[in-house]
């Protein structure tokens, strides 16, 4: 007979199991609901507002394709971990572990040929697990500045004499103090968000912001015109632009393909446009669907 240790630790695995189980598409119609998994604390995509109600550009389009899917909508806030791999892992299809809870679908995933067949040293595929589809928008790197302290950026040498701001822990953080041989590191100010090296930069406290094209645009609507975009290039940062897309697991092909379809309809109206439009952020579309 098993003892009351013994059933309570077989009770908790089976609430495990169960709570870390993706669903089909069949499951999900039937059930008249879907979690989509998006980050948290990351504006102009997903955060709550004072209120505590979800707003941004990927809770609109969240709400999109639950209305398309005429189920009703739920979210599973992520936080971003060390890597891609281990953000698909902890909220598609294993599940962190201290919670053991998998969403149907996330957003805000790289969506790259290469990267999606990336083999790890003995050959075998790194995201065999999930399945990656419907790239929504075309991101890449932005420099803001204030054209009273900088007349115009045509090369990243500027700021060897220049300061500029940038989120830390970050691709342009990592860029602006190590390329060059660190040339640009001792005038490379930390901020916590892109959001708040902007408003530093409003007050004459750094010259220029680098961050997400997204997330400066969405902050440059707030700004005075002396707050201009530059048009430079990234010398030896690698990809410039990068598409941003959706997973599933793996083995609910099904229902990325009517999530798939659903983004193609969205893009292709102009809805994904007016959902970056509403929230004051530069929208470019994938050449995926220029192909088409």
């Amino acid at each position: 007979m098993l003892k009351s240790k013994q059933w309570l630790g077989l009770i908790l695995a089976a609430i495990t199991a169960s709570s870390a189980s993706a669903r089909s598409y069949d499951d999900i119609i039937e059930s008249n609901s879907i979690i989509i998994s998006v980050y948290r604390d990351f504006k102009p995509f997903s955060s709550l507002d004072k209120q505590g109600h979800p707003q941004g550009i990927d809770i609109d389009i969240a709400q999109a394709i639950a209305d398309k899917l005429k189920v009703k909508l739920s979210f599973q806030w992520m936080t971003a971990d060390e890597s891609v791999e281990d953000d698909l892992r902890n909220n598609l299809w294993k599940g962190h572990s201290l919670q053991r809870k998998i969403a149907d679908l996330m957003l805000r995933v790289p969506y790259d040929r290469q990267y999606t067949q990336l083999r790890d040293d003995i050959g075998e595929r790194v995201h065999d697990r999930v399945h990656m589809f419907a790239p929504y928008h075309t991101e890449s790197w932005q420099i803001i500045f204030n054209s009273q302290k900088i007349e115009k950026i045509e090369t990243m040498a500027l700021f060897q004499y220049h300061s500029i701001g940038v989120e830390i822990d970050t691709v342009p953080d990592f860029y602006l103090t190590s390329a060059f041989n660190g040339r640009m590191r001792n005038h490379t100010h930390h901020f916590p968000t892109v959001e708040l090296a902007i408003a530093a930069m409003k007050f004459s406290q750094v010259d220029a912001v680098m961050g997400l094209r997204s997330q400066v645009t969405a902050s440059q609507w707030m700004l005075s015109d002396q707050f201009k975009l530059a048009k430079n290039a990234f010398p030896t940062l690698g990809k410039q632009q990068w598409d941003i897309g959706m997973a599933v697991k793996d083995e609910y092909r099904q229902l990325g393909y009517a999530v798939g379809d659903i983004i193609g309809q969205l893009v292709k109206s102009g809805k994904i446009k007016s959902i970056f439009t509403k929230h004051h952020t530069f929208y470019q579309q994938p050449q995926y669907y220029s192909d088409e």
